[in-house]
């Protein structure tokens, strides 16, 4: 029969396409020494019988094949970011691709000897999990990563954080509460830490708003800091892949049907019944639903919308114009007096005198945008113009000062009583007729 084949093959095509078709044991590439032959297992050479290959072994090698230049590019970019620059620093969420970061740059000696600085952002909603896991690594590779909250806040004061913010301010204003507890913290601590090249585990695979990103780009921060996508080229198939060859660390919540980790309120399983795992490094279930593109992310973000009504898909940190946090007070200068304390703002209030009063926070963007015009308002106006920052003292402005969300203009009267200017219309022509409102009635 094997000689029928050959001898049609022949009269086809010639007698030099009969090889053409026959897998080889080896292959020549040119060195620079010359001409080397590289072997391969017994998976691609020929058998005697019907059996031309072991498909099985062969996709297992050519994974294998894939996985090993995977490792080595990313470790080169790695290198790159590393020693090119002079602080590269890796925020890491303790994700599937970040944890494969995090194992190459312990495999090269980046994190023991300080090479390369290890930040996480802490947004006050993560799982409990994900802090704990975070103090398993650490003691796993022998490094101390820097953590990061919302500003003014220290690290782990959950009840600080709903003192200031509100418990609900995710629910209230999902994009201001983006901006507060992972943009700004973000930004942040890549200026602590002096970063000049930031790597991160986003990758092509993740969906159609990464699928063109590259092992280096320029981030949207601070005109264009460096960034280093070590494993843009990666799917999710090869992490973990990974993951299981090298038995790395991994959050413990892919065991509980998570392929992706990231705030406890708005992360799911997927499927949602948590049938596929990912426990001992093997997959339980159909791997399918989290290894399909763009499917690892699917659990994240659930229920939540931008403000256009559009799916939420990404938390900001990555996109254009991330930079635009805050990082200073509002009305710095000009007309707008600050008060300063509870005791100056209730001295204000029962002085006997007119006034408008702000109550602000300046991470606030509808804040920061009537700054300019309340401003402009208080050159002009025809009493005392005040601010006070109401996110310190939350108990305070919502008794005293009419305030539920920022920013709240309020005009106090001669006999004390406070009332708020009711409008989402902030121009100084505004505020100013909100002020001459009270003329007529003393009138």
């Amino acid at each position: 029969m094997k000689a029928y084949a050959a001898a049609v093959a022949t009269v086809l095509f010639g007698a030099s396409a009969i090889t053409a078709f026959a897998p080889s044991a080896s292959i020549t590439t040119r060195t620079n020494g010359g001409v080397a032959n590289t072997k391969f297992s017994s998976a691609l050479g020929m058998a005697d019988d019907e059996k031309v290959f072991d498909q099985e072994a062969y996709i297992a090698e050519s994974k294998e094949m894939r996985l090993k230049y995977l490792e080595e590019q990313a470790m080169f970019a790695l290198k790159i970011a590393v020693e090119n620059y002079g602080n590269a620093v890796f925020p890491n969420a303790m994700i599937a691709g970040d944890v494969v970061i995090t194992h190459l740059l312990h495999r090269m000696g980046y994190l023991k000897d300080g090479a390369a600085k290890v930040m996480v952002v802490d947004t006050f909603h993560l799982f409990p999990e994900t802090m704990d896991f975070l103090r398993e690594i650490e003691e796993f590779y022998g490094f101390k990563a820097e953590v990061f909250c919302a500003e003014g806040v220290p690290v782990g004061d959950k009840a600080g954080y709903d003192a200031k913010y509100g418990a609900n301010l995710w629910k209230e204003d999902i994009e201001q509460y983006d901006k507060v507890c992972k943009v700004e913290p973000f930004q942040r601590g890549l200026k602590t830490l002096n970063t000049d090249c930031m790597i991160n585990g986003r990758t092509r695979w993740q969906g159609f708003e990464r699928a063109w990103i590259d092992q280096f780009e320029n981030a949207p921060i601070g005109g264009g800091l460096a960034k280093c996508n070590p494993i843009a080229y990666w799917t999710l198939e090869d992490t973990f892949d990974y993951i299981a060859k090298y038995e790395v660390p991994h959050h413990p919540l892919h065991a509980q049907g998570y392929p992706s980790i990231g705030d406890a309120k708005d992360t799911i399983p997927i499927p949602e019944d948590g049938s596929t795992k990912f426990v001992n490094f093997k997959f339980e279930g159909d791997k399918t639903p989290w290894l399909d593109y763009a499917s690892e992310r699917k659990g994240r973000f659930v229920g939540l919308a931008n403000k256009d009504g559009s799916t939420k898909t990404e938390c900001g940190i990555h996109v254009a114009g991330a930079e635009q946090t805050f990082d200073r007070d509002l009305w710095e200068e000009g007309a707008v007096k600050n008060i300063a304390s509870t005791d100056e703002a209730a001295e204000i209030i029962g002085s006997g005198k007119e006034a408008i009063v702000a109550v602000y926070a300046p991470w606030c963007q509808f804040c920061q945008g009537m700054e300019d015009e309340f401003a402009k308002y208080a050159e002009s106006a025809g009493v005392p113009v005040y601010k006070f920052r109401g996110d310190e003292e939350r108990d305070f402005v919502q008794a005293s000062l009419n305030t539920e969300s920022f920013p709240t203009v309020n005009f106090i009267k001669a006999d004390g009583s406070v009332v708020k200017y009711d409008s989402e219309a902030r121009s100084a022509d505004d505020f100013a007729t909100f002020e001459k409102s009270f003329e007529k009635s003393t009138a």
